[in-house]
């Protein structure tokens, strides 16, 4: 084999690469972190595999993600399976499923990696880790602003403290339009001016009608800080259905701040695209530091409509890949050389102040130097730790 040859086997498909020391270690330890605090809350761990059939990983809500998922025939059934693009689908499957005779609200948490047929302009990665929780069986806004806090609390336990959440009410638009008995054509030139924030557009999309017109576009001005916000939504006389979920962002705006005063709310009401398959509140987390997102959530109808298994659920997932780089947790765990020799039971007591020891297998002359080229940090010298 060629060195060229061997050169080329380390080479990976487009959005697909291997995570080396020090990163893996610490995407472990992030995620451990992440479901650890969702235990604290009550958040209890489900494993589902990697591949499942296709018409469980891609019925409901799923069916949004059908063009990211790759598909391949199980040579056992000859029936066609999917890999997991997204690992809520499978979470939420399991709750409407295997634990549908367990007592609501269910609580359920989930870490692993999920892989798509495509990146994108701002995430060309195609593999990733997610660390997520689902509460499953009640439509309530405690459980929405639940879901909101619960995030901000794994991301600030892993390091990512600055942090701001923007709320976005998916299916407003829809309510409103509906109230208004607005056409379908209308409709979807409505949605497309609202995309692009354009006011005159608005107007033009509604064929004069000023007063509609008037609405849609205090719908759109809506929009930024939390609290101007709800004060903006709450002015505009909207549709019964429109005007119930306002008031339900307006609630759940209520208690997070209660909970965290401190936090940054920010408010998009008319917002939707990426959030096809929710069904209330939804949110996206950002941290500033990095300007990326690094978790979203929200309300979404759990199970298969097509066989009248559905309930109320609300959660989020967090990225690890945006969240690693946006943390400022770095500490790495330090590093013991252990001289060839030393007894096997004597590294337990240098494990227990934190130490992860590196056991010498060969004969070196220079402790100190051995220690370096392994990349260590300490080295035990005359029974001591010392720092190199």
């Amino acid at each position: 084999m060629s060195a060229n040859d061997n050169e080329h086997r380390g080479l990976l498909p487009a959005g697909l690469a291997d995570l080396l020391p020090p990163d893996a270690a610490r995407e472990a330890h992030a995620i451990g972190v992440a479901i650890a605090r969702c235990a604290a809350f009550g958040y209890e761990r489900v494993k589902p595999p990697v591949v499942e059939f296709e018409e469980s990983l891609l019925g409901g809500p799923g069916a949004a993600l059908a063009s990211q998922t790759f598909r391949l025939m199980d040579p056992v059934s000859q029936r066609m399976m999917g890999v997991r693009p997204d690992m809520t689908l499978q979470v939420a499957r399991i709750a409407v499923t295997r634990l549908k005779h367990v007592e609501r609200p269910l609580r359920l948490s989930y870490g692993g990696n999920v892989i798509r047929v495509r990146g994108s302009a701002l995430k060309p990665e195609r593999q990733f880790a997610q660390v997520g929780a689902e509460l499953f069986g009640v439509d309530t806004a405690e459980a929405d602003a639940e879901a909101v806090l619960l995030t901000v609390d794994a991301l600030r336990a892993i390091g990512v403290t600055d942090l701001t959440v923007d709320l976005n009410l998916p299916t407003l638009v829809a309510a409103v339009a509906g109230g208004l008995n607005l056409e379908s054509e209308p409709l979807r030139r409505l949605r497309r001016a609202l995309d692009r924030k354009d006011e005159a557009a608005i107007a033009k999309a509604l064929g004069g009608d000023k007063k509609t017109a008037t609405l849609f576009v205090g719908l759109l001005r809506a929009a930024g800080p939390a609290d101007k916000a709800i004060a903006q939504l709450s002015k505009l006389k909207l549709p019964p259905a429109g005007a119930a979920e306002a008031s339900r962002l307006a609630e759940v705006v209520a208690l997070v701040h209660a909970a965290d005063a401190d936090l940054p709310l920010t408010l998009d009401p008319v917002e939707y695209r990426g959030l096809e398959y929710q069904t209330g509140v939804s949110f996206s987390v950002f941290a500033r530091k990095e300007r990326q997102e690094v978790a979203r959530g929200g309300r979404y109808s759990a199970g298969y409509p097509e066989d009248g298994v559905t309930e109320p659920a609300t959660g989020f997932t967090l990225y690890m890949d945006a969240v690693l780089s946006a943390s400022n947790n770095t500490s790495e765990q330090p590093r013991l050389y252990l001289p060839l020799g030393t007894a096997w039971r004597d590294a337990g007591p240098w494990q227990a102040k934190g130490y992860a020891v590196v056991r010498a297998v060969v004969a070196a002359s220079d402790a100190r130097q051995e220690a370096r080229r392994l990349r260590c940090t300490h080295a035990l010298i005359e029974g001591e730790a010392v720092p190199l």
